[in-house]
């Protein structure tokens, strides 16, 4: 979560969980990762969903679709209330949000765990809340005081909300939409973060996404990490990228990952205004980062409210986005999946308890038949070089990856029938866009006919639909 105008009341959440018995469960430590750890790269974030139906969403799709991690929202006790921001907004670092108690979650990642899933926290570790009153747990609190946690020492000294991007200090010294900015650079405070951490880490979480760390100096995050039971955990780290800012993601990837906001802004005007064929060196081609340290996404909760990005409400646009996403070698891709709104501030159906999907106003993006067989084709395809790129010039393109996968993807306004070349072995392989044969020949063609606006994947080890 960020700045600007639009996020007027984009509470963020909290970080600790300083939490009884946590070293009981003290996570190994293992090799350093930077980019997600093992072949399965892609994380499904379920935006809101409560910690009894994750666990479920692990066994039932995430697992059998081959995603390699699942990211779930704030888990920390926060301010009360029924908007989708209040967890972003702690008061404790107790897990008793509206997502499930400490128990539930135990459970969550356990479940997720058996079905082959690692699981990321989106960790809130700048700031705590605005305003006074009792947590979800139960918590009294007010604004720089969180009896057993924080007192007023342990806050920055500027008070004011933060209102110049071209100044460091203003950036990461004062508050990110009124919410009361804890002094990273205190030995406490960062002991007490660590130890939040360190519980999650104790509970069997494999990683976290770092909330608002622009407003964390990098060195600050360094030393938080350094103090944990697993410093070489994955480590996700939200710094939004802007043309002249004081702060710029670059300084943040020797800590881990960091997200490539670009990517999804520029994707969005791509899909929705420009050609596709301008996508042929994409990602370090464009100025981004480095491949290996980004995470990208073709929205998330913010930008979708916000309108920065593609969303649900795209149609099209957003699911060829999506489909682009995972079959391009750059980055770790995140898909996002939230819950329909018109109310930019609204909480989640059911509190976060998801019956089905796609009832109640779930949209399971995660789950959507294009999205969740290209996360097979990924997974597949993790390693090989982008080759055998085609394009007409405008909105149709095609390319493969290495001699395991093709992807041909027609934006256009009408169908589209071609002989692509590939680097795949002659044979029947099954299009997992919509489920038919396709025959690649010794020379390593095929022609296919596309309609307007949908697309092809194809991949070695996936002959039969």
């Amino acid at each position: 979560m960020e700045k600007g105008p639009h996020m007027a009341r984009r509470a963020l959440a909290g970080a600790c969980a300083l939490m009884a018995g946590a070293a009981a469960f003290v996570a190994p430590a293992g090799p350093a990762q930077a980019a997600p750890p093992g072949t399965k790269d892609v994380t499904a974030v379920l935006f809101e969903w409560n910690f009894a139906s994750v666990a479920k969403e692990c066994t039932n799709t995430l697992g059998p679709a081959g995603y390699g991690y699942v990211q779930v929202s704030p888990p920390a006790e926060h301010i009360q209330g029924s908007q989708w921001w209040t967890s972003y907004q702690p008061v404790s670092y107790r897990i008793a949000g509206r997502l499930g108690d400490a128990t539930a979650f135990k459970s969550m990642v356990d479940t997720c765990h058996a079905a082959g899933v690692k699981v990321v926290v989106d960790a809130v570790v700048n700031h705590m809340s605005a305003g006074n009153g009792t947590g979800t747990g139960g918590s009294s609190y007010s604004k720089y005081t969180y009896p057993g946690l924080y007192s007023s020492y342990d806050f920055d000294d500027c008070t004011a909300t933060i209102s110049d991007y071209g100044n460091r200090t203003n950036v990461q010294n004062c508050e990110l939409v009124g919410l009361a900015d804890l002094d990273t650079g205190e030995t406490y405070v960062r002991s007490a973060i660590a130890g939040y951490l360190n519980s999650l880490l104790g509970y069997g979480v494999d990683g976290f996404r770092i909330d608002a760390a622009k407003h964390i100096p990098a060195a600050d995050l360094a030393n938080i990490k350094s103090r944990l039971s697993n410093p070489s955990v994955y480590w996700k780290q939200e710094v939004i990228y802007g043309s002249g800012e004081a702060v710029q993601p670059t300084e943040y990837t020797g800590n881990g990952d960091v997200q490539e906001f670009r990517y999804a802004y520029d994707l969005k005007r791509v899909f929705n205004s420009e050609n596709l064929a301008y996508l042929k060196n994409y990602g370090e081609g464009w100025g981004y980062m480095n491949s290996s340290v980004s995470g990208v996404f073709v929205d998330n909760h913010d930008t979708e409210r916000n309108g920065s990005t593609l969303s649900y409400k795209d149609g099209a646009n957003y699911t060829l986005a999506n489909v682009f996403m995972l079959a391009h070698p750059y980055g770790a891709p995140d898909i996002n999946s939230g819950y329909e709104f018109s109310d930019t501030d609204a909480g989640p159906p059911n509190g976060g308890a998801v019956n089905a999907c796609w009832q109640d106003g779930w949209k399971c993006q995660h789950a959507w038949p294009e999205l969740r067989r290209m996360v097979a084709f990924r997974n597949a395809v993790r390693g090989e070089s982008l080759t055998n790129w085609w394009d007409n010039g405008g909105d149709a393109i095609a390319f493969g990856r290495g001699a395991k996968g093709y992807v041909a993807i027609n934006h256009e306004s009408g169908s589209l029938s071609r002989t692509y070349q590939t680097s795949l072995p002659a044979g029947t392989y099954c299009n997992v866009q919509n489920n038919t044969a396709v025959t690649v020949s010794s020379s390593g063609q095929f022609t296919a006919t596309l309609g307007a606006n949908t697309a092809l994947a194809i991949y070695a080890g996936k002959s039969t639909c």
